[in-house]
């Protein structure tokens, strides 16, 4: 019976993936700092074309070196050379690739002195022979020269999910040759991407024209004598040599002696677990959330379900919760407490049920919300004296806000504890977090359902059951969990910074920040005004009316119809990305106009709509929340809405910042941020002189890198351009950046970009001293560690393998920088915050983006809160070098920067 064999050509579709979602590199990146776009682009083409397939037998190829060292490189010197190499991004992902592969149920293989086309050309023959039905895919024309009725090509179009199918009669409807006849095309064209030249001057065209009358290059050799003089005809006889050497570099060999056969190629199903372990380690949240909602888990929560009803005889009996039970539970010294939620939002989600209790006087639990406004759970919850172990103190702290209470006497917040023992596997989740101290308790899915939509069990004791359990595992964890801390020297961390910062993030959080939102919606309208205007004078200047927002209408109108330079092709046709688009702008003012409408409508639909949907009805706020325990760094993120996020590059962007305003009249926002902190950091901790000396006698550290990177004298003029690129070396560094990184920042070559950099190292030596000596410290202790102590493990720093090594290392010199800062704004919250309320001040601190922390405050208070705020943050943190605060005010968010 035939098979299903499927071929795919590893290489290239890596590449293309990782190109398939390059405008989307800066964005996606693990909270370790791993690039994941090449990452994402191939699981989406596993899952969309692989695994439909279902083939009976399946391979994935890989180069195992460069062409070069393969008989090609022999044939000829320069094959495959000039390519830029490699960029680090993309390299750091590849080890991960081929773990993605196996985990979907595929092989990898590679052998040296072949690429993957001549393994995918023997096996497609081995398969032929066998009367299989081979399938390959790439992204690579070359391999179409393999297609026969029973070997198919498929070809990628867009990206890695859209194909195009090559079989004989597609190829002759297509080219007007057999797939044969394709090893002669690339003859006579050669070979761009590989290097190789064919025949002067003959393209593609040229090519199918002298194969359709010639049919092969040795009977168009046979001919060449009785062509007509031309300059064709003379390069022809100039370059025979060219174009056999180019057909022999062309053929994909077809009977290699390859160290597997195809019965070493069978497709097994999906590994569920693998599955489940690269996505978590990858932060890929979609794709489990896609595996959950085609059951592919089922069986997996089955066990997981089986084994925890085994282990939960360690529970206590969970008791239904009253008065009686209230006034017993206020005379304990400690307590855990928990509210479980209709959703992780807690600022707009219900409370389905609540558990207190110790393991000395039992657990209690109620869905009774009446219970929580009585004097004696006040006592309870507001009491300094009753020490409270809680999951998630800062959401607690925002629910029972909601009913009046204040919580109080939080000693045990197992949310942040673990955060700070595995910044590496952290996922917000009380069960799975549970589950890495032995713990075995029942999942808010396997209770309320998958997904977001929860739906509560008719049987209430199952309710009860559940959010009691959640309360003895968090009063049980704490005495363990807090011995791993202080075993990681870490307790000063929790006790000194995440816990009281968590209550200053939970009282932002409720104190929200003012939208006007007439203001927002008037903007609005003048951005859809401005976008329409735009798109009219787009028409007229195309001399027609087109979809701007097709990338092929618009890639028609600007490269054929106006003529205008190809800078980047796709396999589908013009590249029009904002980089390719940017180039062109000068050259034609339709560009201009092409990219202010992109921008324009961005920041409609995000931001201008997209904040107008969240602003809390009752109040004409927005209250976003803070998380904690997300980043790798120790950074604050913020979600629902992203205040962190709103452009500052761009006018256009930053008069959103307008329509957030004081809550109320006659108060003025007042922003505070720290001045290049990283740099700060950076030139404290290595103790370079050159750097130091910038900070401490105020100069313009950007202008005085520019000077050395550029070779210039001490006192030399420095242009934009100049100071622009210091600035993105400077800053590259502190983020570990590469040379390609920095070329793509700078839109400079990747030699220009590596020259900068090794000059920056020259002109500041301490800095790459340190780096040495930090990368070293890294493959001794595992960890790197910031100025407070916040620890950064890196399971891979001594991995065998060069690109995740080389990953590490790289996380290992940044880490303590972007850390350090981290901390720093941190204490400066929690001391700002204190100050404010020993002087008993009316302002207050509404969001903090990175670097900045930003207040409202009546009008004859400010410049007694600039003076708290800037000398509080001043001297938040003792460095070598001194920090430096800048400060600004008005009436909107705007006015204050």
């Amino acid at each position: 019976m035939s098979k299903k064999i499927l071929l795919i050509d590893g290489n290239s579709l890596a590449f293309r993936a990782f190109y398939a979602m390059y405008q989307q590199l800066d964005r996606m990146v693990t909270p370790e700092g791993l690039h994941t776009n090449a990452l994402v682009a191939f699981n989406n083409f596993l899952e969309s074309i692989v695994l439909p397939m279902q083939p009976d037998m399946a391979l994935v190829a890989w180069d195992a070196r460069s062409g070069k060292e393969t008989f090609r490189g022999d044939l000829y010197d320069d094959y495959k050379a000039g390519r830029d190499k490699a960029p680090s991004e993309f390299k750091e992902q590849f080890p991960y690739l081929r773990e993605m592969v196996e985990a979907h149920g595929l092989h990898n293989y590679e052998q040296i002195g072949l690429e993957a086309d001549d393994i995918i050309g023997t096996l497609s023959r081995v398969g032929e022979k066998a009367g299989d039905q081979v399938i390959i895919i790439t992204g690579d024309q070359d391999l179409t020269q393999l297609v026969t009725d029973s070997v198919t090509v498929k070809l990628t179009k867009k990206g890695v999910t859209q194909v195009e199918v090559y079989t004989p009669d597609f190829i002759m409807e297509k080219f007007g040759i057999t797939p044969a006849q394709i090893i002669d095309k690339k003859a006579l064209t050669g070979d761009t991407s590989d290097n190789y030249p064919g025949v002067t001057k003959v393209g593609e065209k040229t090519a199918l024209k002298l194969l359709k009358e010639y049919h092969d290059l040795d009977n168009l050799y046979a001919h060449v004598p009785d062509m007509k003089a031309s300059k064709m005809k003379e390069n022809l006889i100039n370059d025979k040599a060219s174009a056999y050497r180019a057909q022999k570099l062309a053929t994909i060999i077809t009977d290699a002696k390859l160290e597997i056969g195809l019965s070493d190629l069978v497709y097994r199903e999906p590994e569920e677990k693998g599955l489940v372990t690269l996505f978590e380690k990858l932060h890929f949240k979609q794709a489990l959330s896609k595996l959950r909602a085609h059951s592919l888990l089922d069986e997996d929560f089955a066990e997981a379900a089986e084994d925890s009803e085994k282990k939960q005889g360690n529970f206590a009996a969970v008791k239904e919760l009253n008065e009686a039970a209230l006034t017993q539970l206020a005379k304990e010294k400690s307590l855990a407490f928990h509210i479980d939620t209709t959703g992780d939002n807690y600022h707009q989600a219900d409370m389905i049920a609540y558990a207190i209790g110790n393991d000395q006087v039992g657990y209690y639990a109620s869905r009774d919300l009446t219970l929580l406004g009585s004097e004696t759970f006040k006592r309870i919850i507001e009491s300094q004296e009753i020490a409270l172990r809680l999951f998630n103190a800062k959401a607690h702290w925002v629910l029972l806000h909601r009913l009046g209470l204040n919580l109080a006497g939080v000693d045990f917040d197992f949310l942040l504890v673990a955060y700070l023992l595995d910044t590496v596997g952290n996922d917000n989740v009380l069960s799975t977090l549970a589950g890495r101290f032995g713990r075995y308790l029942a999942s808010n899915e396997e209770i309320y359902g998958k997904g977001a939509k929860f739906a509560i069990p008719e049987d209430e004791t199952v309710v009860l059951e559940h959010v009691g359990h959640k309360a003895q595992t968090i009063f049980d964890l704490r005495d363990q969990a807090f011995a791993d801390l202080d075993e990681h020297e870490q307790g000063h961390l929790y006790h000194d910074i995440e816990l009281p910062l968590s209550f200053v993030l939970a009282k932002m959080e409720a104190q929200g920040f003012t939208v006007n939102e007439d203001r927002l919606s008037k903007m609005g309208q003048e951005m859809e005004e401005q976008i329409a205007s735009l798109k009219d004078e787009i028409f007229q200047m195309a001399g027609e009316e087109f979809n701007i927002n097709s990338t092929k209408q618009l890639g028609t109108l600007l490269f054929e119809k106006m003529g205008l330079p190809v800078i980047k092709k796709t396999k589908t046709g013009y590249s029009t990305a904002v980089e390719v688009l940017e180039k062109l702008a000068p050259q034609a003012p339709i560009v201009e106009h092409i990219l202010a409408y992109r921008q324009l409508a961005k920041l409609k639909s995000t931001y201008v709509d997209g904040l107008l949907a969240v602003v809390d009805p009752a109040d004409h706020k927005v209250h976003t929340r803070f998380l904690q325990t997300l980043t790798q760094t120790g950074r604050l993120s913020s979600v629902d809405p992203n205040l962190q996020n709103i452009p500052m590059r761009t006018e256009a962007g930053r008069k959103i910042r307008h329509a957030f305003v004081p809550s109320h009249d006659d108060w003025l926002i007042f922003g505070a941020d720290y001045s290049q902190i990283e740099l700060r950091v950076l030139a404290s901790i290595t103790g370079d002189p050159a750097m130091e000396h910038a900070f401490v006698e105020d100069e313009d550290i950007h202008a005085e890198t520019a000077r050395k990177v550029f070779g210039l004298a001490d006192d030399a003029p420095i242009d934009a351009d100049q100071r622009r690129t210091a600035k993105a070396v400077n800053f590259g560094i502190v983020y570990g950046i590469s040379d390609f990184g920095l070329s793509k920042n700078l839109n400079i070559a990747r030699k220009d970009a590596k020259s900068f950099i090794e000059t920056y190292f020259q002109e500041f030596p301490k800095i790459h001293q340190w780096m040495a000596a930090i990368k070293e410290k890294a493959h001794q202790d595992g960890y790197v560690e910031t100025i407070e102590h916040r620890r950064r493990y890196l399971p891979d720093i001594n991995a065998k393998n060069f690109n995740t090594r080389s990953f590490a290392e790289r996380t290992a010199m940044n880490s303590p920088i972007q850390g350090s800062a981290a901390d720093i704004i941190k204490i400066a919250m929690i001391k700002v915050n204190q100050a404010i309320e020993e002087r008993g001040l009316q302002a207050k601190m509404l969001v903090q983006v990175h670097d900045e922390l930003v207040f409202e405050c009546p009008k004859e208070e400010l410049e007694q809160l600039r003076e708290t705020v800037t000398t509080v943050m001043d001297q938040a943190v003792k460095l070598a070098i001194p920090l430096k605060v800048e400060s600004h005010a008005g009436p909107t968010w705007y006015e204050a920067k």
